[in-house]
C-alpha cells in the first residue's frame, strides 16, 4: 500500500507432517524430510495475456495480508493459531491467494515496524524467516498461493529509504515530515535505485530469500507451488515529481530489469513482477509504465486502486463523492487493461481498498460503501475475465481478520502484536476487512464466480 496523504500523491501441495510443527519445533535437532522436486505444472506460469495452471487459466479473488509471517514466532504458539485461523476463514471465503511481505529492514524510520527480516549486516532474523516457512507452508496445505515483496519504496517496512541510509552515513528524511513536504520523500527515496551498495544489500538478501530451504517443510522456496510470484518492491516508484522520476528513469528501469532477471537465474519456477500501482505511481504516465514492464524478466502487470488515498472520495461524506469514485475507477482500471493488453502481458490488480461507513476506524461501524467499492473493482475484473481479457485477478487490502486496534486513538506501537491489514503508519481500522465485516459475503460472491470460469 501507498503512504495516505491528502494531496492523493502518495499511496495443494502435501507438506506432510511437518506441517505442523511449531516454529520452534521446526527450529530444532529434527531435521525435516526432504521434499521431492514438484513437476512443473505445478506452477503458476504465464502465456501471453493469461496466467495458467497446468492446462488451465489461473484466475483468483485474493488479498493482503502483509503480516502474515509476523504472526507465529517461538514461544508464541498462539500466533501460529491465529495464523491457522486466519488462513482458514479465507480458505473459506474462497480466497486462495496472499500477498504478503517478505522483506523488511531495521529502520530508524519513525512508524517502521518491527522487528524487522534483517539489518544492515549480512544478519538476517530467523525468527521472522521461520515464521514465513511456517506460513507458506499453512498456505500450501490450503491450496493457496503467495506473493512476496522483496523491499518497500515506502517506510513502514523500512524499505529502500533504509537501505540509502545505510551507504550514505545514516542520512535519511520521514515521510509526512512537513520539513519535508510531498513529494521530497518519494524524489529522495527513488535515488536508491542508482546507488550500488544499497542495490547490493538488496540483491543479497533476495539471493538467501529465493535460495532458502523451508524449515516446516524441507523444500526449498524455489521448488514450492505455494509460491506463485516474487515481487521487486511494494510500490517501487521512479520518483514522486516529475522532473525527479524522468531523471531517475534510466536507473529505475535498469534496477528492475536486473533485479527480475537475477531472481529468474535462482529461480525458474516463478514469477516476478515489479509491484507497481500501474500510472498513479509511474508519474501518471503511460510510457512509464510500459518501459517499466517491457522486459521479458517482468511476467506481469500490477495496479492498485485508492479512491480516499487519491482524493477521490471523502470519508465523511461517500454517498456524495461516490459518483467520483465510480467514474475514476471505471476509468483508471480500464487504462491499465490498456497498457496490459499493448504489452501482451497479464494484469492483477493488487491493492484496492476503501474505508468504513463515515471514516471511521471503529470495528462496530457499518462497511456498506466498502462492499459497494468491492464489487466494482470485482465486477469490473470478473467482466474482464469473462471476455478472455488479461486480467488474472484482484488481491483486496487487506485482511485483519480478528485483529483489532490496541489503542483508543487507532494507533500502532511496535510491540502491540495483534496486527491488523492496515500497516503501522496508518490508523489501525481503516481499510481492514475484519472477521464478520459484511464485506465477506461480498468477497464470496466474486470468489465463486471466478470459479466458475475456471
Amino acid at each position: 500500500m501507498d503512504s495516505p496523504t491528502s494531496n492523493g500523491l502518495s499511496r495443494r501441495h502435501f507438506v506432510g507432517a511437518a506441517a505442523a510443527l511449531t516454529i520452534s519445533g521446526a527450529a530444532g535437532s529434527s531435521a525435516p524430510v526432504a521434499a521431492a522436486r514438484p513437476a512443473r505444472a505445478a506452477f503458476v506460469r504465464r502465456a501471453g495475456e493469461r496466467l495458467m495452471l497446468g492446462a488451465r487459466r489461473y484466475r483468483y479473488v485474493g488479498t493482503n495480508m502483509w503480516y502474515a509471517a509476523f504472526l507465529p514466532s517461538e514461544g508464541k504458539p498462539d500466533g501460529s493459531d491465529r495464523l491457522r485461523r486466519e488462513l482458514d476463514r479465507l480458505a473459506a471465503l474462497g480466497v486462495d491467494n496472499i500477498r504478503l511481505l517478505g522483506s523488511g529492514e531495521l529502520s530508524p524510520l519513525t512508524n517502521s515496524v518491527r522487528p524487522a527480516f534483517r539489518d544492515r549486516t549480512a544478519h538476517y532474523n530467523q525468527t521472522l524467516l521461520r515464521g514465513l516457512d511456517l506460513t507458506l507452508a499453512e498456505m500450501g496445505r490450503r491450496g493457496m498461493r503467495a506473493v512476496l515483496y522483496l523491499t518497500n519504496f515506502w517506510e513502514w517496512s523500512g524499505g529502500m529509504m533504509t537501505y540509502r541510509s545505510w551507504v550514505n552515513g545514516g542520512q535519511y528524511i520521514n515521510n509526512n515530515d512537513p520539513a519535508h513536504p510531498w513529494p521530497e520523500f518519494a524524489d529522495v527515496s527513488s535515488e536508491f535505485y542508482a546507488m550500488p551498495k544499497a542495490v547490493a544489500m538488496y540483491h543479497a538478501y533476495v539471493r538467501s530469500l529465493v535460495g532458502r530451504t523451508n524449515s516446516v517443510t524441507g523444500r526449498r522456496y524455489a521448488d514450492d507451488p505455494a509460491i506463485m510470484a516474487w515481487q521487486l518492491a511494494n510500490e517501487p516508484r521512479p520518483g514522486g515529481g516529475t522532473a525527479v522520476g524522468e531523471r531517475h528513469m534510466s536507473a529505475y528501469r535498469q534496477w528492475i530489469d536486473a533485479s527480475a532477471r537475477l531472481i529468474h537465474r535462482l529461480d525458474p519456477n516463478h514469477l516476478v513482477s515489479t509491484g507497481s500501482e500501474g500510472t498513479q505511481g509511474c508519474l501518471d504516465s503511460d510510457a512509464c509504465v510500459i518501459g517499466a514492464h517491457r522486459f521479458a524478466s517482468i511476467d506481469y502487470l500490477t495496479a492498485h486502486i485508492w479512491p480516499q488515498n487519491w482524493s477521490w472520495a471523502d470519508p465523511k461524506d461517500l454517498a456524495g463523492s461516490w459518483p467520483t469514485v465510480e467514474r475514476n475507477t471505471r476509468a483508471y482500471f480500464a487504462r491499465q487493461v490498456a497498457l496490459a493488453r499493448q504489452l501482451g502481458k497479464p494484469l492483477v490488480i493488487e491493492e484496492f481498498g476503501f474505508p468504513r461507513d463515515g471514516g471511521s476506524f471503529d470495528p462496530s461501524a457499518t462497511t456498506a460503501w466498502k462492499d459497494r467499492f468491492y464489487a466494482l473493482i470485482h465486477d469490473l475484473a470478473l467482466a474482464d475475465m469473462r471476455a478472455g481479457g488479461p486480467v488474472a485477478g484482484t488481491n483486496f487490502w487487506a485482511w485483519g481478520g480478528e485483529g483489532r486496534a490496541r489503542h483508543a486513538d487507532h494507533h500502532f506501537v511496535n510491540g502491540d502484536g495483534s496486527f491488523m491489514g492496515d500497516p503501522p503508519h496508518e490508523p489501525q481500522g481503516w481499510y481492514s476487512v475484519l472477521a464478520g465485516d459484511s464485506t465477506e459475503a461480498e468477497i464470496r460472491r466474486a470468489s465463486a464466480a471466478v470459479r466458475t470460469l475456471r
